[in-house]
């Protein structure tokens, strides 16, 4: 099989890490033949209203700043269709995934789903098999579907799949992140660190978090990947990295209690208790980072705005940097991806071509210039990192997206767990991980008792 390249030495490195994320992706690209339009074009005149639902709107700042934004620009470009935005009704100001997809399993119930919804790939299969998710080969034919990721920067090839369950495309890849390390500059100067040499290690961060705790009177690191709220995505990136896994590779057995993944939550739990971590709800951290009050956070490449606008506002202003996540001693990092796809619900025909034309804008070029410019997320529409009419000139003053785009190399695509009780196997993980790192249970006990329970709940084979 041959390999494809694409031009540029941004754009190579994410179609790269691409590749290596279609690995792992729903199905195999379609071989089917095209399929014709099943919907017709819009009339010049013909006036349509849709809803489309997003969790980027139930997240103040840049998030619902620059969605708000997309949806006027797509309005003055399609004046006869009217969207109406809206956020998950079951999501919370971080919450997405899960909610989300409960957010219109309970609206189609309701009988009024949107016709277009941002649902993360974890979500995938269920908004498929669970809620009837509109396949869009089908509604506006298989050429127009490829067409879609074509253009003058066009996807990453790979990145075409990832929206794909049983050989269709159901979604249309949307945004992507992965863990990164933020630190505050200032912090570390001020605690006699080298803000040039972050730490590369977790034993390495303990040690920078205690000097900042200990000279400056700041919180030293928060790892916002160990609570329910924060999801299982970037929870998944330190078993990983630590050798292990949360399910194995056929996704029939659970593997969140082996040790690995036990020793990537001890090394967790003795950051709090040794007084380098301190003991905050994501809600709580996130704004205290971005105020200047704590040194280093671990988060999503989507939170790089919020830091920036904090970091630049705060009086005085501090020193905004990034790095790649932190390793275990002797291990190379396994970074995973966090990551929506626009899915289609509507079964009106005119609402089904209203809401592919607005899949399409949020997908264009302009859509991933507003996405990344201002939020931080990757364009997949990678080429755009190399463009002086796209993104290269962004690219080069604003280094924080450089660790990102590093580590996508080595990117390992985050798992979702198998049936509909996937969201409770991921919670039951979650809680345990949550109770002994903040509440100090035994690891081994504790996770291996929160296993036996989340193994009950996978299919039947």
């Amino acid at each position: 099989m041959k390999k494809s390249r694409c031009p540029g030495g941004i754009a190579a490195a994410l179609a790269l890490a691409l590749a290596a994320a279609a690995c792992g992706g729903s199905s195999p690209a379609t071989t089917s033949s095209p399929a014709a339009a099943t919907v017709p074009e819009l009339r010049p005149d013909q006036q349509v209203s849709i809803v489309f639902e997003s969790y980027n709107l139930a997240q103040a700042g840049p998030w619902t700043d620059t969605f708000t934004d997309l949806i006027k620009r797509f309005q003055l470009a399609h004046p006869t269709i009217k969207v109406t935005a809206q956020k998950p009704a079951t999501a919370t100001a971080s919450g997405y995934g899960s909610a989300a997809a409960a957010s219109v399993q309970r609206q189609i119930a309701a009988g009024n789903p949107p016709d277009v919804g941002q649902l993360v790939f974890g979500d995938l299969f269920y908004a498929v098999r669970g809620l009837g998710a509109t396949p869009l080969d089908t509604v506006v034919g298989h050429d127009a579907v490829q067409a879609n990721f074509g253009g003058t920067h066009p996807f990453a090839a790979a990145a075409r799949t990832l929206g794909d369950v049983d050989g269709k495309t159901y979604g249309i890849p949307f945004v992507f992140s992965t863990p990164i390390l933020y630190y505050n500059a200032s912090l570390f100067t001020q605690a006699g660190l080298d803000p040039a040499k972050p730490p590369s290690t977790w034993a390495e961060v303990k040690a920078a978090a205690l000097a900042i705790r200990s000279r400056t009177g700041k919180d030293g690191a928060y790892i916002d990947c160990l609570t329910k709220k924060a999801g299982d995505w970037c929870y998944q990136s330190l078993v990983d990295s630590n050798g292990g896994s949360v399910i194995s590779t056929d996704r029939t057995r659970l593997t969140f209690a082996d040790p690995p993944a036990v020793d990537a939550v001890t090394m967790a739990q003795d950051l709090v208790r040794s007084g380098a971590t301190p003991k905050l709800s994501q809600e709580q951290a996130y704004p205290a980072f971005a105020r200047g009050e704590i040194g280093m956070i671990l988060e999503s490449s989507a939170a790089e705005a919020t830091f920036r606008k904090g970091a630049t506002g705060a009086s005085p202003p501090w020193d905004l940097r990034a790095a790649q996540m932190p390793s275990f001693d002797g291990r190379t990092v396994e970074p995973t991806n966090s990551g929506a796809a626009l899915v289609m619900f509507a079964k009106d025909p005119a609402k089904q071509r209203a809401a592919w034309e607005l899949m399409k804008f949020l997908t264009s070029d302009e859509g991933y210039v507003q996405l990344t410019s201002k939020i931080g997320y990757l364009p997949l529409r990678t080429s755009l990192l190399d463009d002086p009419a796209g993104l290269k000139d962004w690219a080069a003053q604003n280094p924080l997206i450089k660790p990102n785009i590093d580590q996508l190399a080595r990117l390992r695509p985050a798992v979702a767990f198998p049936g509909d009780n996937y969201v409770q196997i991921k919670d039951t993980m979650l809680e345990a991980v949550e109770s002994v790192v903040y509440s100090g249970a035994d690891a081994r006990s504790t996770l291996t008792a929160a296993q036996d329970r989340a193994t009950k709940l996978l299919p039947k084979a």
